[in-house]
């Protein structure tokens, strides 16, 4: 059976790897938009990530298990996007700087033919040592915040911030892999 990842990220594209090679990629045109949050951060990211993969469900002739997913940083029940710019990243980071952070993945698994979804999502703890304006205007130099919910990238050198974490590293990156593969197994792909 084709599985099929609806993500055009590299860091998820590089994560699915670690459960299979055989895989292929299409691109979710779904906007993310149409769905409204409602201060409910894991029924809001399952509810992007259905919405990923039914987007590519239509562009899909055989049967295949579709995977979308979609990521958010939560900061004291505030939803923490992609920074517009530099001076959006500098201000998330200050933010984050000493204190803990949610970040949440939704999953949702479909199957093409049945029809069949799958849904659910992790939520991991991140804490951040405190951070001097110096070091995140050098972070943010790098580069590397830029498309990134809450402005950094833990498996870079935004993973220099993190004091410590609470639930699935994998979470953090982009794609929580344990959920998945059993999401997938519950689906009766055994990979």
């Amino acid at each position: 059976m084709e599985i099929i990842l609806a993500s055009a990220s590299a860091r998820r594209q590089e994560l699915i790897k670690r459960l299979t090679n055989d895989f292929n990629v299409i691109i979710s045109d779904f906007d993310e938009n149409t769905i409204k949050f409602k201060d409910d951060c894991g029924l809001y990211v399952m509810d992007i990530a259905e919405g990923k993969a039914l987007g590519v469900k239509s562009r899909v002739k055989n049967q295949a298990i579709i995977i979308g997913c979609d990521t958010i940083v939560s900061f004291n029940g505030k939803i923490l996007g992609k920074p517009k710019d530099d001076e959006d990243a500098f201000n998330t980071l200050k933010m984050l700087s000493g204190n803990v952070h949610e970040v949440y993945s939704g999953l949702a698994v479909l199957d093409s033919t049945s029809g069949n979804i799958k849904r659910d999502f992790v939520c991991t703890k991140v804490k951040f040592s405190p951070m001097s304006d110096e070091q995140i205007k050098k972070y943010i130099e790098t580069g590397e915040h830029k498309d990134k919910a809450g402005s950094y990238g833990i498996q870079g050198y935004g993973g220099i911030f993190v004091e410590e974490i609470h639930g699935c590293y994998y979470n953090v990156v982009g794609l929580p892999l344990n959920k998945l593969s059993k999401m997938l197994r519950g689906m009766g792909v055994n990979l």
